[in-house]
């Protein structure tokens, strides 16, 4: 069992999770459900600039979370990192501290707008710069994916529970892999182009992708971004990350090092590889690395 702050029973943060959760849900589904009539997308999109949107869904979650953790837990000293907060203020949160919450209140807000319905929540609890539990809301699904620090498990808002399912693919020719609607360079169709992967699986948002991993329906997750372009951050890997890493599965960087949290520019860019066996996964990233020299898709 993980280490907590003083004063944090593990059973009823986790219980309190779960009820966050699930109010969560309910506010993002109302407003998917408001964006099925074209008409209504002026009252759903706050913001938007060339790079990112945000939607009322995205604020009202955010707000949600932030307002429940600090009336449940006032005299626990631990920060909360949400990627909303940081838009309006890049100090709003102390990255010295050795707890931190890190909440991406709508992950995959473009497939939210686009009615794909492959977006989640990610909520993480950092202790010194690594995810040591979380969940992943997947509201469409009807999913909540728990890593409580020594197991995980997929419940339902009825709680009926069920375990992951890994596949038990290993060689990249026979795995199916996950990737981005949304996010995807030429870089990146290249190298997917280059492995020739049994079968290619679309979708939005990295908990949804990490789910899929989770459940069997693909084997592996790649996320490549070029210097100088957008990259993910903090916020899109770490529940996701504590998650598939609790199960049983990886997620590294291209040379199968851990991903770093908590720095100046909250970016995790260049080559990060998730796949469903961490004693399989260091012979995954010797592989992308083999083919990637061979055939000279972008400098490592």
């Amino acid at each position: 069992m993980i280490n907590l702050p003083p004063g944090i029973d593990i059973d009823k943060l986790i219980s309190d999770l779960r009820m966050f959760s699930w109010e969560a849900s309910d506010i993002l589904v109302r407003y998917a459900q408001m964006l099925s009539d074209p008409n209504n997308k002026i009252n759903v999109i706050e913001d938007k600039n060339n790079n990112d949107v945000v939607t009322k869904a995205d604020l009202e979650v955010n707000e949600l979370i932030i307002k429940k953790i600090r009336k449940n837990y006032k005299n626990i000293n631990w920060e909360i990192l949400s990627e909303e907060n940081s838009k309006l203020d890049s100090q709003s949160c102390n990255l010295n501290s050795d707890w931190i919450w890190i909440l991406d209140p709508l992950d995959g807000t473009r497939d939210f707008i686009q009615g794909t319905s492959n977006y989640a929540m990610h909520l993480a609890l950092n202790y010194q710069n690594k995810p040591c539990l979380g969940v992943v809301l997947i509201p469409e699904k009807d999913e909540l994916w728990i890593a409580n620090g020594s197991e995980v498990w997929c419940e339902n808002r009825n709680q009926f529970t069920r375990r992951t399912n890994f596949s038990d693919k290993k060689s990249l020719e026979e795995m199916t892999i996950v990737t981005s609607k949304n996010h995807r360079n030429n870089v990146l169709n290249n190298l997917i182009d280059s492995i020739t992967f049994k079968k290619v699986n679309v979708m939005g948002s990295v908990g949804c992708k990490i789910a899929s991993i989770l459940r069997g329906e693909s084997d592996i997750y790649i996320s490549l971004s070029l210097p100088g372009q957008s990259a993910p951050k903090d916020w899109d890997f770490a529940s996701p990350e504590v998650i598939l890493k609790t199960a049983g599965g990886a997620i590294t960087n291209l040379f199968n090092e851990d991903l770093i949290y908590n720095q100046k520019n909250l970016e995790q860019g260049g080559i990060i590889i998730a796949s469903n066996n961490f004693e399989n996964h260091e012979n995954i990233c010797l592989q992308v690395r083999e083919i990637i020299k061979r055939y000279n898709i972008c400098s490592i």
